[in-house]
């Protein structure tokens, strides 16, 4: 038996599985059985034989075991028989499929294959209801369908729509969806045979809207060669196409849009009549409106602008040109003219972006008369009276210039430029304009043919070096970088080298970095001579030395480290020739150091400028120095070997002062003559002298790892600075003091001082461990001591150190603890230790702060009167430091409780409200290192650490609330003092407050609420004759404390918002409702009406207010004459905030 009667005998039910062994044979690519190969071979009426046989075959397995059966059957994981079987039937189905696909390929025309046809249709079937797992059987029937639509064969139509159906589906699932992309563009025709407005189409016009969401169509080119196709499907989906892109916009980045554009240009160009039509009126001209119309900061306005531009950029083509004309002609020419100058601006860059918009079809004389009427609108924008047209019109105008340069008339070139040059770059009234214009004729300068032209007109430009606007400033320095690189003109006659150099003296580093960039090669030329380097140099120290020292602070970002390094070197043999020192080098270089020493002579200035430009450069390159030892090497012994010599030559201060910075550069090893000394130069300065005179020592000092002696020295002169008690305290120091030295703790307050403030200082001396440092944070602590004498002393004594030193050292103390509690890994024995500090405050200084009963005693007043500001200024000096210790956030929730204690028994104190002011700093610092969302969560648990440092923090605020009524009320000009030396801390506690919506912060609007109504119904009860009643309008018609609270609230609006939601929660509680009280909120709503602020929560507290005052009109008409006044007063001052 052959293999064709073989294999159709098996294409039957009974003899299944025969036929299911062929299929394997065909799938095994070692097997030589062949079913594309068996089927050719077939005569028709065995094919037609086959297919009926597998038909039946199909029938049978599908009615036994239907694919919607096919996912349950498989889960039960039961025994069913055979035939019934899920895995079974689809290797039926499977195989069915192999034989139906190879029978296609095979087939001829001419043949019948309505057999074929029933088998397609029953597979078609098994695949709209196929279960997702089966994704390989799914794969070979999908694959049928395609075959079967691109065979043109009959119902092609449903076969077609179930591929590009599924095609499109799980082009949106797969992680690399590249080939069905590939495979919906091979059935794209398939649309052409849908009907658009059916309902049964909708969920593939749904899928082919979701195309235009996805990232992978849209770079893919398949991919958008089939949604540029989709513009031609049908005339009603572009619109609707066009709203999907609209709404994604927004979302689409810069490099999408590119593709985005490209697709609506390529669907342009391919489309003809109506569809042409279509997407010209509803896509293009929608783009264009858009782009004039919408605002500049609109999300979408960037991306509508680059959809036109595009198109711009491809004028020159006949279509595209009539077509710019077309859909330009309604809008365009209106919108230059629109009120709105954000149209007009928009207009304008489109109107210069896509010039000339003219008609291709008319003829020369037509076109050119259109170009000149566009020219004259040109230059009509460059004199609208709105800046930003102004500045766009610039724009357009220089674009025009250099793209059109040789097509326009030298008259009209001129015209533009000497507009641009004569009016718009000294436009006074906007600076943007003013930058404008250079940023823009550096477009003009890339066509070299204006070059001549603007080679005589730049030069009137110069003063705009000084303008007064920074990027104006940058803007014409670019210009002049521009001019330098296209060679249009010599910079240097555009703007002359002195005004260079003094701007680059004075101007900050955005300007700096950039007249460097012009005058690199002018003074250093990398390619001449180390000696014309050097000549340079002295030219440019001689011209302007301040701009010298700047120049080189950026040469380094222009030239390799290696020539910053020769020029070092170089800068050394000019110095040496000079002071006659290195004899040898001299006769090596003979030739350099006699041309060189004529033209520096003995000019001390020009020397000291030389030493001050080697420590710049050395400063740039130390880093490089660093990663290469043998140049670092070589650099510190030449400059080593000359450095003794220097400074016994160079003893003027201003050389001086960076040959000192040269050999903090340099280890102490190199320069020994000079290292010996500084220790002893630091001990024998004087105790008053001046940060410079000591500054540079130090880091000298630090620099060769001597940290450890200065620290030691600060230490000696601390303790011995204290008042005696006993012997002296350790004698086992590394380094004593031979001479006898007084003890300078003033001078050691500022080495330290200086010692912190400084990084890389402080990184040093925070490396030499804890023992040292904690030895003279434990001397500064004694000085505490020093501190109680002042308070506790009934005469002066000239041994006890100064009350001004003492406190500087407890701030010393605070500061270096919260250093060392930093940089320790583990415990809190500094916070401790600051604990500490603020017992002994509250035991030893607090006391003084409250007034005893007086017995007459004038000595003993005398004494109160000198110690009570002295404790107030100890407090308030500690206070400031423990600010500072939480604002950094090293505060736990132990030294917070401890810090408000002190706070809540100052503010008890007699005396208490002079230290109000740091007071409010810490209250702000702790209740800003707590977040509201945190604390919310932790409401239920009263007995939360948080909660209960916040309720403190709300009590203590109430304190000095009423400390600063009192005073104001029994001492009414130091009281008002008192609350102005407030306002910085209240300023900053409320701005915090603010972000609070829940208690226990949200009471200190609450308060500040209170005592505002309480002060002003006092004045409004006070009253005696209704001419009287004014209504306040102003801060000014506050009373006094009322108007600083109110002052620091309408600061900032946020503020305002919190202050006037408790107004409204006041009022409607009911809490506020005499006539008097209710009069008072109306006169502060006033005063925050006139101020401007809040309308919404204005209009809110004045309802609430209205919604109690009206229950007080019958009582008013009753009563007295005041009474009445003060009522209609008060529904006037609502009825105008109403109508706010």
């Amino acid at each position: 038996m052959s293999k064709r009667e073989a294999f159709l005998e098996a294409a039957c039910k009974e003899n299944v599985e025969d036929f299911l062994r062929f299929v394997q044979l065909h799938k095994d690519k070692t097997e030589p059985f062949d079913v594309e190969e068996v089927v050719q071979e077939m005569p028709r009426d065995q094919r037609q034989t086959l297919w009926r046989n597998l038909a039946s075959l199909l029938q049978e397995v599908l009615h036994e075991s239907p694919p919607e059966r096919w996912e349950e059957g498989r889960g039960e994981g039961m025994e069913v028989e055979l035939a019934a079987d899920p895995k079974h039937a689809m290797t039926v189905v499977d195989g069915v499929t192999l034989v139906a696909a190879v029978s296609l390929k095979v087939l001829q025309d001419g043949d019948t294959y309505s057999v074929l046809l029933e088998i397609a249709h029953k597979l078609h079937d098994v695949l709209v209801s196929l279960p997702v797992s089966e994704a390989p059987l799914q794969l070979r029937i999908h694959t049928l369908c395609e075959a079967w639509w691109k065979k043109g064969l009959k119902e092609k139509e449903k076969f077609g729509r179930t591929a590009i159906l599924i095609s499109l589906q799980k082009s949106f699932i797969l992680k690399k969806p590249g080939v069905e992309i590939q495979r919906v563009w091979s059935l794209h025709d398939v649309l052409l045979s849908l009907d658009y407005a059916s309902e049964d189409n909708k969920q593939i016009i749904d899928l082919l809207l979701q195309c235009f969401h996805s990232p992978v169509y849209i770079r893919n080119d398949d991919g958008k060669r089939f949604l540029v196709f989709l513009f031609s499907w049908n005339i009603h989906f572009i619109w609707v196409i066009h709203g999907t892109i609209k709404n994604q916009l927004e979302f689409y980045s810069k490099t999408m849009m590119t593709h985005i554009t490209e697709i609506y240009f390529r669907a342009w160009k391919k489309a003809i009549g109506d569809f042409l039509d279509q997407i010209e009126s509803t896509c293009i001209q929608d783009f264009m409106q858009n782009a004039i119309f919408l605002h500049r900061t609109s999300p979408v306005h960037a991306k509508v602008r680059q959809i036109v531009s595009y198109v711009h950029a491809r004028k020159g083509c006949h279509k595209v040109d009539k077509m710019l004309y077309n859909l330009y002609k309604p809008i365009l020419w209106k919108a230059l003219s629109a009120p709105n100058f954000e149209v007009r601006a928009n207009a304008t860059f489109l109107f210069t972006e896509a010039f000339p918009v003219h008609d291709p079809d008319q003829n020369n004389k037509n076109i050119d008369e259109a170009i000149q009427k566009q020219l004259d609108t040109a230059m009509g924008l460059l004199n609208d009276p709105h800046p930003t047209v102004r500045s766009t019109a610039t724009l357009g105008v220089c674009k025009i210039l250099a793209k059109c340069w040789e097509l326009l008339p030298p008259t009209v070139i001129a015209d533009f430029l000497k507009k641009l040059v004569t009016d718009l770059a000294v436009d006074s009234s906007s600076p943007d304009v003013r930058c404008s214009v250079f940023k823009c004729l550096a477009i003009v300068l890339d066509n070299a043919l204006s070059h001549p032209l603007l080679e005589k007109l730049l030069p009137t430009l110069k003063y705009s070096l000084h303008d007064t606007s920074e990027k104006v400033r940058i803007a014409f320095l670019d210009m002049l970088i521009k001019v330098k690189a296209v060679r249009a003109a010599k910079f240097w006659d555009v703007c002359n080298m002195d005004h260079l150099l003094a701007r680059l003296a004075i101007d900050s580093h955005s300007v700096s970095k950039r007249i460097v960039d012009l005058l690199f090669k002018s003074f250093f030329p990398v390619n001449d001579s180390e000696r014309e380097w050097c000549c340079r140099c002295i030219t440019l120290i001689q011209m302007n030395p301040i701009a010298a020292r700047k120049f080189y602070l950026y040469a380094h970002k222009h030239t390799a480290p290696t020539n910053i390094i020769k020029l070092m070197l170089a800068i050394r043999r000019v110095l040496n020739s000079c002071i006659q020192a290195d004899l040898s080098e001299m006769n090596d270089s003979n030739k350099e150091n006699s041309a060189a020493e004529p033209l520096l002579g003995k000019d001390t200035s020009v020397m000291a400028r030389l030493l001050e430009v080697v420590v710049i450069l050395w400063r740039s390159v130390e880093k490089a120095l660093k990663q290469h030892e043998e140049a670092q090497k070589y650099t510190f012994a030449k400059f080593g070997n000359v450095m003794a010599k220097y400074f016994q030559t160079f003893e003027d201060e201003q050389c001086t002062v960076p040959l000192i910075q040269l050999a903090s550069f340099m280890p102490a090893a190199a320069v020994p003559t000079f290292s010996c000394g500084v220790l002893s130069r630091l001990r024998r300065m004087d105790p008053g002298a001046a940060p410079a005179q000591f500054s540079q020592l130090l880091d000298c000092m630090c620099s060769w790892g001597h940290a450890a002696d200065i620290l030691e020295l600060v230490t000696d002169w601390l303790a011995e600075a204290l008042p005696k008690q006993g012997e002296k305290g350790n004698t086992n120091r590394k380094v004593r003091i031979q001479e006898t030295v007084e003890a300078k703790p003033d001078l050691a307050l500022a080495y330290l001082e200086h010692l912190f403030s400084r990084t890389s200082t402080r990184e040093k001396v925070l490396a030499l461990g804890e023992r040292p440092l904690k030895q003279l944070h434990s001397v500064l602590g004694n000085w505490r001591s020093v501190l109680y004498t002042h308070l506790s002393a009934t005469t002066k004594d000239p041994k006890t150190p100064s009350v001004e030193t003492a406190l500087k050292v407890l701030m010393y103390h605070g500061r270096l603890g919260a250093h060392l509690q930093h940089h320790s890994s583990e415990g809190r024995d500094y916070l401790l230790s600051l604990e500490n500090v603020a017992a002994w405050v509250a035991e030893r200084v607090l006391p003084f702060l409250t007034k005893h009963p007086s017995h007459g005693d004038e000595e003993e007043e005398g004494d109160l009167a000198r110690s009570e500001p002295l404790a107030a200024q100890i407090t308030e000096s500690f206070l400031t430091v423990c600010r500072d210790v939480l604002l950094v956030g090293l505060g736990d929730e132990t030294l917070k409780g401890q810090i408000l204690r002190l706070c809540s028994l100052t503010l008890l104190s007699d005396a208490g409200y002079l230290c109000i002011p740091a007071v409010l700093l810490i209250l702000k610092e702790v209740a800003d290192s707590y977040v509201p969302e945190d604390i919310n969560q932790a409401q239920e648990n009263q007995e939360d650490p948080a909660a209960v440092i916040l309720g403190v923090v709300a009590n203590i605020f109430q304190k000095i609330i009423e400390l600063l009524a009192r005073r104001v009320r029994k001492e009414p000009e130091e009281g008002k003092q008192l609350c102005q030396s407030a306002v910085p801390g209240l300023t900053d506690f409320l701005q915090v407050a603010q972000t609070w919506d829940t208690a226990p912060l949200s009471g200190v609007f609450a308060t500040l609420f209170a005592v505002i109504v309480v002060e002003k119904r006092h004045l409004l009860q006070k009253i005696t004759h209704p001419e009287e009643v004014m209504t306040s309008e102003s801060l000014e018609d506050m009373p006094p404390l009322s108007n600083i609270l109110l002052s620091v609230i309408l600061k900032s609006p946020s503020v305002t918002r919190a202050f006037l939601t408790e107004v409204v929660s006041s009022l409607d509680s009911e809490a506020i409702c005499s006539l008097h009280e209710l009069t008072a909120v109306l006169h502060v709503l006033v005063v925050i009406k006139h101020a401007g602020q809040s309308k919404a929560g204005l209009k809110s507290a004045a309802t609430s207010v209205q919604q109690q005052l009206h229950k007080h009109a019958v009582m008013s008409a009753d009563g007295t004459d005041i009474q009445r006044v003060i009522y209609e007063s008060s529904v006037k001052a609502l009825n105008e905030i109403l109508d706010f």
